[in-house]
């Protein structure tokens, strides 16, 4: 006999197994077994939303094989994810299996290490059912949302379409961004920028005009910009005042759920979902050569900066050794966490500071190793020492004008040398100034009056909205991702690059929603919404009076929409491209499939032509010569096929460039992306060579 660990995931079993050893049986529920019915409603809205649960379809065979060990074991615990989605996975578990909900039988593993594995079996306690409960509420608002709203959809819309509390608000921020866009009217404005050399040096550097006569300057035209280029003709420039200091900068802290998708977008150029997928993998368990299998980071749903004193400690005694006790702060770090964080589990960070990316680089994919690599550099950067920066600020006056030079050099690299984020320059010694003394005459080597145009508001990425979200107190940590996915799936949403824009669909439900359902489209609505599933969670509401204050209204609302709308129907514009149909001559329009965007003659049924959309790349097939098209692999991955497809099957994972190879004259691809290396696919050729940094 022993004892039964139940865990979500296989490699999460696996790597609890070699820690708990003989005397206990880990095995995997592989996610939900029970969930509200798909083919129904499955809430009981007449008897205070009692949720009609059922076993999942595909889960009959691990259903029954948890029944046959639970039946052979001494004792079962359940060990699933420290969450709330992992809480309400145990307390499903429980009631199929018939466990005393009194029992001490719950286990929560922060880390998947031994030490994280021993305190978790060390510390069992009940099932929460706050916890549960906050579960069942936002599953049963975004039951009660989808199931009613979306037939709404359907019937002045069109079949098919789904509603969604939280995606609807992130569709709606992507969409007023967009009308923010459009209504930006640019605004001229101009600045006067100079090139000199100081009398110690050659260097040239740049100074801008900042004030004229004492004033605030602003140069709203090219009249008044060549007023003060013929004001300065002929000018002597003299250093008025040069100011130095040191600047110390701190590092950023480790990270959480939001700011590591946020960061692994910007510098990995992850989405969302592949960001947490890794995430999820490095939680669960690795088998690391020399150590077995291993849990490399903790937790990743997380919006706590807290750090652990052992795991700071960890971080020291590396940082001491590798780098030099002056690398280390005075004291270790901590790092304050939002007001309204939850606080259930430390910041992101390596389980074990000791196992570097180098030392595990070989046991991982390359998407785990990259994120790996993020993860611990930002978390052991956050526990060193300050960067100190010297700092210059020079005033140049000429005819009662000044200009201003800024610049800095790195006096210590402190973090930096280890970790910078995406949007600080890490090379600031490209600003140095030459060394400059009040009085110094300086040589005007060029002085020129520069047009602009205010920018409108950039589009959203997938990292800026994740930031939004947070802000706006929208979703938590385990939503994001999903919520991203789902809003680009429903084809609400489309990428452009990496930019974020709505579609003509997007942009109608929207518009709709607006019209007809202002709160569930609401920002401040939603973050209230979210404030009360944590009050739920923390055993300060009611869940059941929670649903039905949203509920009530929520029916209401819909009934007086239906009454507005009768006989009413919304049409999606269709998006019209330059394409002509080769059948009729029409310009064809964009449409939409579950496969994705086609072309299509606007004059259906009469013309009932249809195409594909092509993205033609750069360079040349290396076979045959004809263009290299982009496309896309089942799993959305990008990847570059001759266009004279079946005739030639030529593909390719690398990006086809304008470049040529020297030596068979066929176009060159890059491998590794910017960082990597230019290649010849030519066979038989051979040719490759570092791309220039």
């Amino acid at each position: 006999m022993s004892d039964l660990v139940i865990v979500e995931s296989p490699a999460k079993a696996k790597t609890i197994q070699k820690y708990l050893g003989p005397g206990y049986e880990v095995i995997a529920s592989m996610g939900h077994i029970r969930d509200l019915p798909k083919s129904k409603m499955g809430v009981d809205k007449e008897h205070d939303f009692a949720p009609q649960y059922t076993d999942m379809k595909g889960k009959e065979d691990v259903i029954k094989e948890l029944k046959k060990r639970a039946k052979k074991c001494d004792k079962v615990y359940l060990a699933t994810d420290p969450d709330r989605e992992g809480e309400a996975i145990s307390w499903h578990i429980a009631q199929m299996l018939k466990l005393d909900m009194n029992d001490n039988n719950r286990v929560a593993f922060n880390e998947i290490t031994k030490t994280g594995v021993k305190n978790g079996m060390s510390d069992p306690h009940k099932i929460d059912l706050d916890l549960v409960n906050a579960q069942q509420a936002r599953r049963i608002l975004d039951r009660l949302v989808g199931y009613e709203l979306s037939p709404f959809l359907w019937k002045k819309v069109k079949r098919g379409l789904s509603a969604g509390r939280v995606q609807s608000v992130a569709v709606r921020l992507v969409v007023d961004r967009e009308n923010e866009i459009r209504a930006f009217v640019p605004k001229e404005y101009w600045s006067i920028d100079a090139k000199f050399t100081a009398p110690s040096s050659r260097k040239v550097f740049e100074a801008s005009l900042i004030s004229v006569d004492g004033e605030k300057l602003e140069i709203p035209d090219q009249a008044a910009a060549d007023g003060l280029l013929s004001r300065l003709e002929g000018a002597e420039y003299t250093v008025s005042s040069v100011k130095k200091k040191l600047t110390r900068k701190q590092p950023s802290p480790p990270f959480i759920t939001s700011t590591l998708q946020q960061e692994a977008s910007k510098k990995l150029g992850f989405s969302a979902k592949r960001t947490m997928k890794a995430a999820q993998e490095l939680y669960e368990g690795v088998d690391v050569t020399g150590i077995g299998a291993v849990g490399l980071i903790t937790y990743m749903r997380t919006d706590s900066l807290r750090i652990s004193d052992e795991a700071k400690a960890a971080a020291a005694q590396y940082i001491g050794t590798v780098y030099g006790k002056e690398y280390l702060p005075d004291k270790p770090r901590n790092f304050k966490s939002k007001n309204n964080a939850q606080d259930a589990h430390e910041a992101i960070r390596p389980s074990t500071p000791e196992l570097t990316p180098a030392r595990v680089k070989e046991n991982l994919s390359s998407d785990q190793f990259k994120l790996y690599k993020l993860i611990w550099e930002r978390f052991i950067a956050s526990q060193m020492a300050n960067a100190v920066l010297d700092t210059v600020s020079a005033d140049i006056e000429a005819n009662g004008c000044i200009f201003r030079a800024t610049g800095y050099s790195v006096k210590f690299d402190g973090f930096m040398k280890l970790y910078v984020e995406t949007n600080e320059d890490d090379d600031g010694n490209k600003k140095m100034l030459p060394e400059l003394k009040e009085n110094d005459k300086l040589k005007l080597k060029s002085l020129d009056g520069n047009q602009h145009f205010t920018q409108p508001p950039p589009r959203y990425t997938e990292a800026s909205l994740i930031k939004a979200l947070e802000e706006n107190g929208i979703g938590r940590p385990s939503t994001y991702a999903p919520t991203i996915t789902t809003i680009t799936a429903r084809q609400y949403v489309e990428r452009e690059g990496k930019s974020l824009k709505p579609t003509n669909l997007g942009e109608v439900i929207t518009e709709l929603m607006k019209d007809h359902f202002n709160k569930i489209v609401d920002a401040k609505f939603t973050a209230d919404m979210e404030n009360n599933l944590d009050e739920v969670e923390h055993g300060e509401k009611d869940w059941v009076s929670t649903l039905h204050e949203f509920y009530d209204d929520f029916s209401e609302t819909l009934k007086k929409a239906e009454e507005a709308m009768d006989g009413k129907r919304v049409k999606v514009p269709d998006e019209e491209t330059d394409v002509v149909c080769e059948q009729c001559g029409r310009n064809m329009v964009i449409k939409y499939s579950k496969f994705g965007k086609f072309l299509a003659c606007p004059g259906f049924p009469e013309c009932k032509n249809t195409k594909k959309i092509v993205t033609e790349a750069d360079g040349s097939c290396p076979r045959c010569g004809r263009k290299m098209l982009l496309k896309k692999s089942k799993k959305g991955r990008s990847f570059y096929g001759c266009e004279g497809y079946p005739e030639c099957s030529f593909m390719t994972w690398n990006v086809p460039t304008k470049e040529v190879c020297p030596d068979c004259g066929k176009s060159l691809f890059m491998k590794g992306g910017k960082s990597g290396r230019l290649v010849c696919e030519n066979e038989g050729c051979g040719y490759e060579r570092e791309l220039k940094k």
